[in-house]
């Protein structure tokens, strides 16, 4: 069974990315996922069952950093999917901190470590409606997705996203259709950020 927030009557239009103060959708997308890997947990050698596993130090200083970095950027999502397992809740309880207006968020079991078409299909189900959906989860689920998804995009945004999805990264993908059109080469990554940068 999933947990939600109660949900606030935002409105399904998102900022444009570096006009934080823009309300107006851009009618050219459709919908706007953004991908969110949990940050950093505790080492898998610990005697703790995988879904229980919390952030680590490093993880419980970059996840707000993600926070600030969406808001900042102009990507803030109508609702967030998150995964039930700690260390995703713990990632969303310290990123949504940076929002004055902290969008839904509804913790759905399917997410835990799905493979990327399981992925979409809860995006498709609970997107509806919606121009822009956070979804904070697992590699290699995540990373699968937003490969399989990117068709197009700033040829050096591309590269680095098939070379990896690291923890408190976000990448954004534009995808025309609606949800119901998240298939391979559909989406155009159009954001990449990680605590690295």
């Amino acid at each position: 069974m999933d947990q939600s927030s109660t949900p606030r009557g935002r409105s399904p239009s998102a900022r444009r990315p570096g006009d934080a103060a823009s309300s107006a959708p851009d009618r050219a997308v459709e919908c706007r996922l953004l991908l969110v890997r949990h940050a950093k947990a505790v080492s898998k050698s610990r005697p703790i069952d995988d879904f229980d596993r919390p952030l680590s130090k490093r993880g419980k200083a970059d996840a707000p950093r993600t926070g600030r970095w969406l808001v900042d950027s102009g990507f803030e999502p109508d609702l967030v999917l998150c995964s039930p397992a700690h260390r995703t809740r713990q990632t969303w309880q310290l990123a949504v901190l940076a929002f004055d207006d902290p969008p839904p968020a509804v913790y759905d079991e399917r997410l835990y470590n799905a493979p990327p078409s399981l992925l979409a299909e809860v995006l498709a189900e609970r997107g509806k409606g919606l121009r822009s959906v956070a979804l904070v989860g697992h590699n290699p689920g995540i990373h699968e997705l937003a490969t399989g998804l990117c068709g197009n995009g700033p040829p050096d945004l591309v590269e680095r996203l098939r070379a990896g999805f690291p923890t408190s990264g976000v990448v954004a993908l534009d995808v025309p259709g609606g949800w119901q059109c998240l298939w391979p080469g559909n989406g155009t990554v159009t954001a990449f950020w990680a605590p690295a940068d």
